[in-house]
């Protein structure tokens, strides 16, 4: 009886772990722009969720006073005084005297870092109970911040 000695193959070639390099660098191209768009409208969503409450304070002012005059300055009036969060707001808004709230800098983003902008504009009919909000500004956008539909776009 004989015994041939073999020698068995271990471990993985260079060919096998450059492809599966190849593989996860094709995978994280993809992933990582996705990822960022998908950070950048979820603090967009987060920007129009923190001004909900100073929307109702300028919408209570308003149909207390029967007038903007009293309702544009923050910190009066019922309307508090906004907190600077830092991921959504990095920027306190403003209130205009038109009821109008100006989001300079929210914690969207465009792709190339530049901070994009929210104004909510408030619009009231005649026999309407409700105050209808429109957001407007570079916020509305579908890939980095607000779909059409989404949060008054």
């Amino acid at each position: 009886m004989t015994i041939s000695t073999q020698t068995l193959q271990r471990g993985f070639t260079l060919i096998e772990l450059m492809i599966v390099v190849a593989i996860i660098g094709i995978l994280s191209a993809i992933a990582l722009p996705q990822y960022s768009d998908y950070t950048s409208r979820t603090r967009a969503a987060g920007a129009i969720s923190e001004l909900q409450s100073l929307k109702h304070a300028i919408s209570l002012c308003y149909q207390m006073e029967g007038a903007w005059a009293s309702c544009s300055t923050i910190g009066s009036n019922g309307i508090p005084s906004y907190p600077v969060t830092t991921k959504f707001l990095p920027v306190v808004p403003t209130a205009a005297g038109n009821g109008v709230i100006t989001a300079t800098q929210t914690g969207a983003t465009t792709t190339g870092g530049t901070p994009l902008a929210l104004t909510l504009t408030p619009t009231i009919s005649s026999g309407q109970a409700n105050m209808i909000w429109t957001a407007s500004g570079t916020i509305c956008d579908p890939i980095r911040g607000l779909k059409s539909g989404q949060g008054g776009c």
